[in-house]
């Protein structure tokens, strides 16, 4: 135990710049005093005062073995591809003021290696640090030690204390946005958010009550009967379909692997599947989901249950890309059996090119024509922003010109599928969420399922 206790005086125990710095100055005028011989006795004494300060120091650091308690706060869930809040509280047990440095062990994934606090703290005194996470990928993040690197007044000696906060807390797919977009739904502000509300131009066909006309109602939902029977006119009021069957088909192969801002296209897809499912079922649709690639993967039949949103959030969160070439066909063979009624389907997946929504269009018209199918693509960003940069030669000009082409290819996609009765959202990653939402709302207006 002794021994134990003398290795970890010696891990935790370092001399300070300070120090360096004294014992030159005392090297020096023993140097000097070669020259000078009455400058021996003062290096002689200035060593002294060194060492027992020294001491001094190291009594004063390790007064009490545990000088700093600290917890560190987090929520349950990371959210990824959001700011997460970690709050850090750390406590001064002794009765004397420190500046301390404070190193946190953050997670592998976020490859941050030097994130600390430095800051003084008085005698018994609280300090609460807060910072945010980024996480960019789903999964469990470890969180490791804190780091406590404190000095007193004298500044000679560095103590370093660790304290076990080591813990691992999963990050699933973007929870934040998830609530942020339900409460945007309901808010007047959504619109300024980029939420459109928008106007119904449909009929349907679930039927709420009778209610009074007032002007703007229409003329052709007027009951008649109710009408005469209360002597003013009385109109029908419908709402909205519900309890209808929402999916979100999320492809999984090479092509959603390509990363905008650090989240790959699958996590951008999952972070909108998970609103999407949240959106529905506050609308009281029933929610899916489907995961494939060369085969089926994940199968999620819709519902509106009560556990139904934590079912597709744990899938979500299990979720990984492969390397494989996406199966349609294959894809359309299953989801014919396993999807018996009509249902609306949002499509996540990545055509890079004109030639290969043709290869694939016979499967999507076959799909669509048994459910109502919105395939949903991406916007090279990249690509986009390079070619509006100024050319300076032949070889830019170039580029720019096949960027163009590739552009000019996505926008015939969207032709090529409207051409075939199928609906399209061709969007930047960082706008795929709210555009989803949109083209949802609009369906839902419309009565078009």
């Amino acid at each position: 135990m002794i021994l134990k206790n003398i290795i970890s005086f010696f891990k935790n125990t370092f001399l300070s710049a300070r120090f360096f710095m004294l014992i030159a100055v005392v090297i020096c005028l023993y140097g000097l005093s070669f020259v000078w011989s009455f400058l021996f006795a003062i290096a002689h004494t200035a060593l002294f005062i060194l060492l027992i300060a020294t001491v001094v120091d190291v009594l004063l650091l390790y007064s009490k073995k545990h000088a700093f308690s600290a917890e560190r706060l987090t929520q349950k869930l990371l959210s990824n591809g959001d700011d997460n809040p970690v709050e850090l509280n750390i406590e001064n047990n002794t009765r004397f003021n420190f500046k301390i440095d404070i190193y946190d062990e953050l997670p592998v994934q976020l490859q941050q290696r030097d994130f600390h606090f430095a800051l003084n703290i008085k005698a018994k005194e609280d300090k609460k640090l807060k910072y945010t996470v980024h996480p960019t990928e789903r999964g469990a993040y470890a969180f490791g030690n804190l780091n406590i690197l404190f000095t007193n007044f004298l500044a000679l000696v560095i103590r370093r204390q660790i304290i076990d906060l080591k813990k691992e807390i999963p990050v699933y797919p973007s929870i934040i946005q998830m609530k942020k977009f339900e409460l945007k739904l309901l808010e007047k502000a959504s619109i300024a958010y980029g939420i459109k509300r928008v106007r119904r131009i449909g009929q349907s066909y679930e039927f709420e009550q009778i209610k009074t006309y007032v002007q703007g109602d229409d003329f052709r939902k007027i009951n008649w009967k109710a009408t005469g029977k209360h002597n003013q006119i009385m109109v029908n009021q419908y709402i909205e379909e519900r309890s209808q069957s929402i999916y979100c088909f999320i492809d999984k192969s090479r092509n959603m692997k390509l990363p905008f801002y650090n989240l790959s296209l699958f996590d951008y897809a999952i972070n909108a599947s998970l609103v999407l499912t949240n959106i529905s079922l506050q609308k009281q649709d029933r929610a899916g989901f489907v995961s494939f690639s060369d085969k089926l993967d994940s199968f999620v039949k819709a519902s509106n249950n009560r556990g139904q949103l934590r079912k597709i959030l744990e899938n979500l969160y299990r979720q990984k890309e492969n390397y494989v070439e996406t199966n349609y066909e294959y894809l359309y063979a299953n989801i014919r059996k396993r999807i018996t009624n009509r249902s609306l389907i949002f499509l996540f997946t990545n055509f890079e090119s004109l030639n290969n929504l043709k290869r694939n269009i016979s499967v999507l018209r076959k799909m669509n024509r048994l459910h109502l199918l919105v395939v949903i693509f991406f916007e090279n960003t990249e690509i986009s922003n390079f070619k509006e940069k100024e050319a300076n030669n032949l070889s830019e000009i170039y580029t720019q010109t096949i960027a163009e082409k590739f552009n000019y290819e996505k926008i015939q996609i969207v032709q090529e599928l409207k051409k075939y009765g199928i609906q399209a959202i061709y969007t930047k990653p960082e706008d795929l969420t709210v555009n989803t939402i949109n083209k949802y709302l609009e369906i839902k207006a419309r009565g078009l399922l």
